[in-house]
């Protein structure tokens, strides 16, 4: 690497640590379709310090897995959680995490209280 000049881009790695691994490992799971090991790695980085937008996508992606299981509770639950943490940060990136939410609802929407989340996420994206 000695004979590279100029400058090194690292790609955004720089900040990048362990403590990242279970919940990238979470919703890799859960993208994969593989509920149980989601859910575990899911948990496992909810037990750790996490900033409001890493612990938003965590309890998103958890809510996502609901979808999955088709477990209204397990969705509300998680989505509930998430929707309080997106009212404290203001952060667009929980917005766009609890949107990919609202796109797997559809399954769910005949629970009043999928419904009614389905609303209130709405809402925060108008008013993001």
């Amino acid at each position: 690497m000695h004979f590279l000049g100029g400058h090194s881009h690292n790609g955004g790695w720089l900040r990048f640590d362990g403590s990242r691994l279970p919940e990238e490992r979470g919703a890799c799971y859960l993208q994969l379709g593989h509920p149980d090991l989601a859910e575990d790695a899911l948990t496992a980085a909810l037990a750790q310090p996490l900033s409001l937008r890493r612990r938003a996508a965590v309890l998103s992606d958890l809510a996502a897995l609901g979808v999955h299981r088709r477990d209204p509770d397990q969705v509300v639950h998680y989505a509930e959680a998430a929707i309080s943490l997106a009212g404290r940060s203001n952060s667009g990136f929980i917005g766009k995490k609890l949107d990919g939410l609202r796109g797997r609802l559809a399954p769910l929407m005949s629970d009043e209280r999928v419904s009614d989340l389905d609303h209130r996420i709405a809402a925060l994206s108008r008013a993001a």
